[in-house]
């Protein structure tokens, strides 16, 4: 908040790889505010990513930050991916306009394709999106619903 607050610069590309929601001093970094503040730092054209958590095991937490996301005015385009060390995990596009995806991709690429670039951004039923409240500074929901998505996979 502070180096946001301090700081004139607007960028075309922010990637934010915050530490999961665990407790209310992390939670402050996925509200509405954060977001609208860091608003006045994306350029136009700008994208934002989001380390989102896992829409796997952490369903309704991860729809709570696209909510949150989109509460501040951001156009998103969720999406996830198998990441070894973490199981399935997501990620949340953000911008003042939409990203639209690559009618091509440069030839050297090892391992994506126009086909699993277009499957990031499907959900299947189990990980599809679900009713979830914004993440503010004053009703951390995200936090609450962490929790209780995480409780749910130890019990």
């Amino acid at each position: 908040f502070v180096w946001l607050e301090e700081n004139p610069e607007m960028f075309d590309a922010v990637i934010i790889d915050f530490p999961d929601p665990t407790n209310f001093s992390l939670g402050k970094l996925y509200t509405t505010a954060f977001y609208r503040l860091l608003g006045h730092h994306v350029a136009e054209n700008g994208q934002i990513v989001v380390q989102s958590t896992s829409p796997l095991f952490a369903r309704q937490s991860f729809w709570c930050i696209v909510e949150t996301l989109e509460a501040a005015k951001f156009v998103t385009r969720p999406y996830h991916v198998y990441v070894p060390s973490f199981g399935e995990w997501g990620f949340i596009l953000a911008g003042r306009k939409a990203w639209e995806a690559p009618e091509k991709l440069p030839a050297d690429l090892k391992f994506l394709t126009l086909e699993n670039l277009r499957s990031l951004f499907e959900f299947p039923l189990d990980m599809n999106r679900m009713p979830a409240e914004p993440n503010r500074l004053n009703d951390q929901a995200l936090v609450r619903y962490y929790e209780e998505d995480w409780k749910k996979l130890t019990h």
